[in-house]
């Protein structure tokens, strides 16, 4: 689908080696200073590099609107690319020329844009959700019972930290939610104990990297600099960590991150086929069952927003929308027969 691409473009002491490599790390020096996350850093670096490598290496400088437009209806038509992939790479695009370059990107004409699929979000039912969590054990349950219990992205439960969980007022905080947003969501009592129960498991894990003289977990932004021994405070530790050191992409530093999220991901639809269900589940299954629930147990949308943090309320109207019956709520006129 994409060109294949090399970050260095040959060897590096070529010119256009050379030039690449200064821009690419101007891209990562302007990304970090705006706290980016690494994984954004990754995309956007990425996205630059095909961009250059589509118009033959020239450099952006002498790129404006007609050849970025040339690109984004590429994505469009030759690399069939879902619209939110070709926002991304607009987004990494319009990031360089402005951020990085200092220049203004104006309007891009007729682009061809890679159309949006109009879906319903696929819902668990009840009786569903607790036969995928039954199928499930450990520590994947404990994070599938905090997608469901408190409406958690993916990545916001497996980032999630020690500090960020209130047992006292049964709250959970999201730190640099989407659109880097803090808000606070419940902590279902049920999963109390077992969430104490696996907090005590990880701070023993957690004082033997201590005793090992392990290097502290990441701190976003400055935080290292300013708190250098906050890293390895228990509060700042992740509640799922991973279960081997690895290298931290961004210092070189040896850590332990967070488990990694693929594992969730199979867990979750390994237990949805063992469940026998035949609809597609994902962990964002279980945020979407999450918000339908509350909305069918009369929740007003305003609270079920807020809880989701969504930016606009039309966003979490899609799930009205899942809780009326089939047609609408319609009676079909094959059952009056």
């Amino acid at each position: 689908m994409f060109v294949k691409f090399d970050f260095y473009i040959g060897a590096e002491n070529t010119e256009e080696g050379i030039w690449l490599m200064r821009l690419l790390d101007q891209v990562r020096d302007v990304i970090r200073k705006k706290h980016y996350s690494i994984r954004t850093e990754q995309a956007y670096v990425q996205w630059i590099t095909r961009y250059i490598l589509f118009h033959k290496k020239r450099h952006p400088r002498y790129l404006r609107e007609k050849e970025i437009s040339e690109y984004l209806s590429y994505l469009a038509t030759k690399g069939r690319v879902a619209a939110s992939t070709q926002n991304q790479a607009l987004n990494a695009i319009v990031f360089l020329y402005k951020q990085v370059l200092g220049i203004e990107v104006g309007e891009l004409g007729e682009t061809e844009r890679a159309k949006t699929p109009e879906r319903l979000p696929t819902v668990m039912t009840k009786d569903e959700v607790t036969r995928v969590l039954g199928a499930m054990s450990g520590t994947y349950q404990l994070m599938a019972k905090l997608l469901y219990g408190c409406g958690l992205r993916l990545m916001e439960c497996v980032r999630l930290r020690v500090k960020d969980i209130d047992f006292e007022r049964d709250q959970l905080i999201v730190r640099d939610g989407k659109g880097m947003k803090d808000r606070a969501t419940m902590l279902p009592v049920s999963v109390k104990p077992l969430l104490r129960e696996h907090l005590a498991r990880v701070k023993i894990t957690h004082e033997q990297d201590l005793q090992n003289a392990l290097e502290g977990v990441y701190l976003p932004y400055a935080l290292a600099r300013k708190y250098p021994n906050a890293g390895r405070e228990w509060g700042w530790q992740y509640v799922f960590p991973s279960g081997r050191i690895s290298e931290d992409p961004r210092t070189g530093k040896m850590r332990r991150h967070h488990i990694h999220e693929s594992g969730l991901q199979r867990a979750v639809q390994k237990a949805a086929r063992t469940a026998g269900l035949t609809k597609p589940i994902s962990p964002h299954t279980f945020r979407h069952s999450f918000a339908t629930h509350l909305l069918e147990g009369g929740y007003d949308i305003r609270t079920v927003q807020e809880l989701l943090g969504h930016k606009d309320v039309s966003t979490t109207m899609i799930y009205t929308h899942v809780i009326n019956k089939g047609g609408m709520g319609i009676r079909s006129p094959l059952d009056s027969l």
